[in-house]
């Protein structure tokens, strides 16, 4: 394949190699107000941006987010360490699922370790799910260079003008198969996932 498919490979898969999450004791231990919470994520985040311009999170979108239930309210407009906790799982989630989905996902996790009692908390899932895909990050690798060399060696019966955009074409439908499958995949999960069941309101 063109050597700058090959390059842009080999540095994403050795910044990958150097990837890190961010760690709980890396969230400020006080309360932060919105803009605080936007610029932390937004420092934090940075090298996850494909575009200098992106912007990693929004007051509208924590809005948004509080609003469909994906990320509890603030109290008295700050949000803990939890809440950082909880956006770092939707902000990974948005690229992929809809607000649906990361509800029907994210709730019963909040609900029931977001701000616990219980001696597991969300601070706990947070720091093992993270954990767990870093150990997965060689397998990643693998899997790429892998489809790499599989689509360098199709097309070789093309023109040869034509040949190296076969390839890399042949590559990107390669990795698109493998999010497709694996997102229809997460999808049937989730639909499994029981729908919580409405309380009763009481009698006055």
């Amino acid at each position: 394949m063109e050597l700058n498919t090959e390059e842009i490979v080999k540095r994403l898969l050795e910044n990958l190699s150097n990837s890190d999450y961010i760690r709980p004791a890396d969230i400020p231990g006080i309360d932060l107000y919105m803009d605080q919470v936007t610029t932390f994520m937004d420092k934090e985040l940075a090298s996850t941006k494909r575009y200098p311009e992106d912007k990693i999170l929004t007051k509208t979108m924590i809005n948004n987010y509080a609003k469909n239930n994906l990320l509890p309210p603030p109290v008295k407009k700050k949000y803990s360490k939890e809440h950082i906790l909880v956006l770092v799982f939707i902000y990974y989630f948005k690229n992929l699922l809809s607000i649906k989905d990361i509800e029907t996902l994210l709730n019963p996790v909040t609900e029931k370790f977001f701000q616990s009692d219980l001696g597991f908390d969300l601070t706990s899932i947070y720091r093992e799910v993270f954990e767990s895909e870093l150990e997965e990050i060689p397998n990643v690798q693998k899997d790429i260079l892998s489809a790499l060399e599989r689509s360098g060696n199709r097309f070789q019966d093309a023109p040869e003008t034509e040949r190296e955009f076969l390839k890399l074409f042949s590559f990107i439908c390669t990795l698109s198969f493998d999010v497709y499958i694996k997102k229809q995949l997460i999808e049937r999960l989730i639909d499994e996932i029981p729908s919580p069941v409405p309380q009763k309101k009481k009698k006055s």
